[in-house]
Formats: structure tokens, sequence, C-alpha cells
């Protein structure tokens, strides 16, 4: 009875449509739910190449773009700010400072220095990093570079009214099918590993904009919206290649090429996911159906879910106008939403130095 209800054709198609009139015939071939199994074996298929690419290709590449982590100082090994770091907070307030230097005969300035130290060796590597960012970079190139060859020639690649021609009764071409799957296999594979990816300070948008992108595909795909489906994805693409060439300069270091693709990628993002995306395909979505059918949930629904990406392009649009603003201050050293390490002072590596000097000379002088 839930299954009858779920896939009501009332909630998913037109009216005086039903999913008989879906049916593969000779001369058509139709979208179905079954086909979406395909998704888990192509996301394990992508995260075992992600692995493979992080252990055998990204090292060399890094080793020649001279990539490499900071020289980090460790902090020393105490068992009992160890406990307090893992089950009470990294942050410590002042007052908890004040206790833990009664406790341990420590100075407040050592105590502040040891929990900085340790948050720092919790902090992913720039290795780690570029790996991530180069592995997504091929992934987003490859995948915006088979958009444009399964689109080039298609009639709603040019006129959006083309997207509603006959619809929902619209052939599933081939490259539409391996476009979507392998498009949801990526999204699927990126909520798989985000456990071990690093966690950015839009961690929680980064999951809602996944869930949501895969839930308007697994939509898209059973309603047969599949046309508007490869050109939000196409339209999506194009700054994500950007931004992950971006930071892969970033890493390496190459600070004139970083802020160049920094500013072509602002532009494109800007023209893409806040003008293209609301003004011409939510526009042709919520607009040209209504010239041939009545408006139904599924309509309501995958208008809303667009309107979702949306929300989340803004909020990112402000991330990326306050980095321009720091670009143009020349206060901009990375990624607005990542959680940067935390610098020592410089009396405190004039400390460290100092120490280690005293320690060399008091090698030598033991062993003279």
């Amino acid at each position: 009875m839930l299954s009858e209800w779920f896939w009501w054709d009332r909630l998913w198609l037109p009216v005086n449509v039903t999913w008989a009139d879906l049916q593969d015939k000779e001369d058509r071939v139709y979208a179905h739910v079954s086909h979406l199994y395909m998704v888990l074996p192509l996301a394990v298929l992508l995260l075992g190449l992600r692995v493979l690419y992080e252990r055998l290709l990204a090292p060399p590449i890094a080793a020649a773009l001279r990539v490499k982590d900071k020289v980090r100082l460790r902090a020393s090994n105490n068992p009992t700010l160890e406990k307090y770091y893992k089950t009470h907070s990294k942050h410590p307030s002042q007052l908890d400072v004040r206790g833990l230097s009664k406790k341990l005969s420590w100075s407040e300035h050592q105590i502040v220095r040891w929990f900085r130290r340790r948050r720092n060796q919790d902090r992913p590597g720039v290795l780690k990093k570029f790996r991530e960012a180069s592995w997504r970079f091929a992934f987003y190139l490859c995948a915006f570079i088979g958009g444009l060859v399964a689109l080039h020639d298609k009639p709603w690649f040019y006129d959006l009214r083309e997207v509603w021609a006959g619809f929902p009764k619209q052939t599933l071409l081939d490259s539409q099918y391996w476009y979507y799957m392998i498009e949801m296999g990526f999204y699927s594979s990126l909520l798989f590993s985000v456990v071990v990816d690093i966690k950015r300070k839009d961690f929680k948008e980064q999951l809602v904009h996944h869930w949501a992108t895969l839930t308007l595909l697994s939509f898209s795909w059973c309603a047969n919206y599949i046309r508007i489906g490869t050109l939000v994805l196409l339209v999506h693409d194009v700054a994500d290649v950007l931004l992950e060439l971006g930071k892969v300069f970033n890493y390496a270091g190459w600070t004139c090429a970083c802020n160049s693709v920094f500013v072509l990628f602002t532009v494109v993002f800007m023209v893409t996911r806040l003008v293209i995306f609301p003004f011409w395909l939510i526009h042709c979505t919520w607009v040209y159906p209504l010239e041939q059918f009545q408006p139904f949930f599924g309509y309501y629904f995958f208008n809303g879910m667009l309107v979702v990406l949306l929300l989340l392009h803004v909020f990112w649009a402000s991330l990326i106008l306050r980095m321009v603003i720091k670009l143009m201050f020349g206060e901009m050293k990375g990624d607005e939403r990542s959680d940067e390490e935390e610098e020592e002072s410089q009396d405190e590596a004039q400390n460290h130095k100092n120490k280690r000097c005293d320690s060399s000379a008091n090698g030598l002088s033991n062993g003279h």
C-alpha cells in the first residue's frame, strides 16, 4: 500500500500521463528506477580510483610542484593534557588553563602553547589538501568535458523550450545515462568519504548540498526530468573546475596563478550560479512547463530542490565576496572556508630556537 501511494502517478507525472505510458517500446527507451542501482558500484569504483590516484599519481605531481607539508612543532607527551584535550575541549577556557597550570606546575603560557601545538597536529597538512583538491579537479574537468560532448549537439542546449518538447515521453540517450550515473556516483562517493575528508567551515552546507544534489538527480531521473538535469550538472561543473584548480595552485604556492584563477572563478561562479541558474534554468523549470500541463507535486518538489541549491549558492557567494575583498586589500592567505593553522608567536619561535641551540651546545660540550 505504501509503495502504491509513493509511486502514485499524480505525485510524479502530469495529468493524463501514467507509468504505463513510460514503458519501453521498440523505438523508445525510458529512465527507470532500477537504473539507480548502478550508482552504488560506480561510487565504490570512484572511491577506488581516488585511492589509487592519491597513492600513485598525486605524490609525484605534488613533488613536481614542490608541495610540501610545513614542519610543525609537536606538543610534548603529557597524559593529563592529552586526556583533557580528547574528553573535554580543544580550546580550554582561561579558568581551565589556570587550573591545569596549578595541577601540572606549568605556566599558563606553556599550557596555551601546548594546546595550540596539539590542535595543529590534528589539522590536515598541505599534501592531504593537495591530493583531495587535485582529485576533484581531475573529476570535474572530465565531467565538464564529457557534459559538453554529450550536450553540444542537442537542441535543448541552445533552446530551453526544447527541454519540455514531448515531456515526459522523452527517449533516454546513452550519453544521458552515463552522464547521470557517473555524476551521481561521484556525489555518493563524497558522502561515503566525508569521514576522512578535510572538514571545512561550510561542512554542514556541503552535506546539505550533496544530499540535495542526489535527491534532485534521483527524482529528476525517475520523473524523466533528465534534459534539464544534465544542464544543471553542466552549469555547476564549470565553476567547480576553476575552484579546485585555484586550490591546487594555492597549495603549490603559485600565488599569482592562484589569484588569477580565483578572479576567473569568481566571475564564472557569479554568472553561472547566480544568473544562468536562476534566470535561465529555474525559469525554464518554473514557467515553461505550465504552457503544457497543470502543476503537480513533482513540479513543485523539483523546483523546491532547485531553490535549495540556489540558497546554498547565495551563501557561498558571500564567502567568495569576502575573499575578493581580502584579495583586493592584500589580506587573503587561502581558502576562506579552511581552518587555518595557528602560528607560533615570534617570541615562542625564538624561545624554541634558543632551546634547540642550547641543546646542541650542551651536546657538543658533552661530546668534548
